[in-house]
C-alpha cells in the first residue's frame, strides 16, 4: 500500500520509540486526535502497525525486552563509541565488561579480535565472544535478569573480583558533575564498581544523552576510571570534573 507524508512520520516516529500514544502522536504531529485515528487505520488494516488501547506500535517491536529495545535507542552513537574503544583492544588481551548497550555493542565490535580473555556478567555478551576466534570468555553466575539477560548480586561480583585484566569497561546511565557516575539500581552499581577496580585501564563507554542525568544509587567519583569514551563533548561542567580528576576523555567520532 502506498502510504502519505504523514503515515511515513508516523512510521518514523514508532522506529525510533516502539510505541506511541495516540494523543502524543496528535501532539507531535499538529493535528487532531480523530486525525490521527483515521491515518493510522490504514496503517493498522495493512499490518504495518499495531493498535493498542490509546496507543499504537510498530509489530515488529511490540513485544519485545526491553533490553532489545535500548539496543535501539541512539545505536549510531553507541555504535561509534564501540568502535572506537574496539581499537584500542588488541588480541590476545583480557577484557572485563559489564552489562549494557553499549558494552554489548563492543562485543560485536570485537568479533574481528582473536584469543581474547573475556569476563562479563552479560549473557548476550557471552554468547557473541564465546566460541569464536579462540577466545575464552568467563560469565559470573547469579540469577538472570529476565530483561537483560545479566548476573548480578554477591555471587557475581565474587566471581569477577578475582580477575585482573588489561581493560575494564562498563556502560553507564547517569553522568553529572557533582554526583559522578550514577546508575538506578543498586545491584548495576556495586556491580559496575568492582568492574572498574579490576583493570589496569578503566573505561566508562556512554553517549551524550546520560550527561546532566542523576541516578539514584553512585558508582563512583570522576577519579574512579582513567577514561571516559563518548560520542559528544559533555558540557563544560563535566569536562572541568574530568580533567580535575586527570581522567581522559575520547570523543568517538565518524
Amino acid at each position: 500500500m502506498i502510504h502519505s507524508k504523514r503515515h511515513g512520520e508516523i512510521l518514523r516516529l514508532l522506529s525510533e520509540e516502539g510505541t506511541i500514544t495516540i494523543a502524543s502522536l496528535a501532539e507531535r504531529l499538529g493535528v487532531s486526535l480523530e486525525t490521527v485515528r483515521r491515518d493510522v487505520k490504514p496503517l493498522a488494516d495493512d499490518g504495518s502497525v499495531l493498535k493498542m488501547h490509546g496507543a499504537v506500535g510498530l509489530s515488529s517491536i511490540v513485544g519485545e525486552a526491553p533490553f532489545e529495545r535500548r539496543m535501539r535507542e541512539n545505536a549510531e552513537a553507541k555504535r561509534l563509541i564501540a568502535r572506537m574503544v574496539a581499537a584500542t583492544i588488541r588480541d590476545g588481551e583480557a577484557i572485563m565488561l559489564d552489562t549494557g548497550t553499549t558494552t554489548s555493542f563492543l562485543a560485536r565490535e570485537l568479533l574481528g579480535h582473536r584469543r581474547l580473555t573475556v569476563v562479563t556478567n552479560s549473557s548476550d555478551i557471552a554468547r557473541t565472544l564465546a566460541t569464536v576466534n579462540g577466545n575464552k570468555v568467563y560469565m559470573a553466575g547469579g540469577e538472570l535478569r529476565s530483561d537483560s539477560g545479566a548476573a548480578f548480586g554477591i555471587s557475581a561480583i565474587e566471581f569477577v573480583s578475582r580477575f585482573s585484566v588489561d581493560h575494564a569497561v562498563i556502560s553507564i546511565g547517569a553522568v553529572d558533575a557533582a554526583a559522578g557516575l550514577t546508575d538506578y539500581e543498586l545491584e548495576e552499581a556495586e556491580f559496575a564498581r568492582m568492574v572498574l577496580s579490576r583493570g589496569q585501564r578503566s573505561l566508562v563507554v556512554t553517549d551524550h544523552t546520560k550527561f546532566g542525568r542523576q541516578g539514584l544509587v553512585r558508582v563512583c567519583g570522576f577519579d574512579g576510571f582513567s577514561e571516559l569514551v563518548t560520542d559528544q563533548p559533555p558540557p563544560p561542567d563535566i569536562a572541568a570534573a574530568l580533567s580535575h580528576a586527570g581522567a581522559r576523555l575520547t570523543i568517538a567520532t565518524a
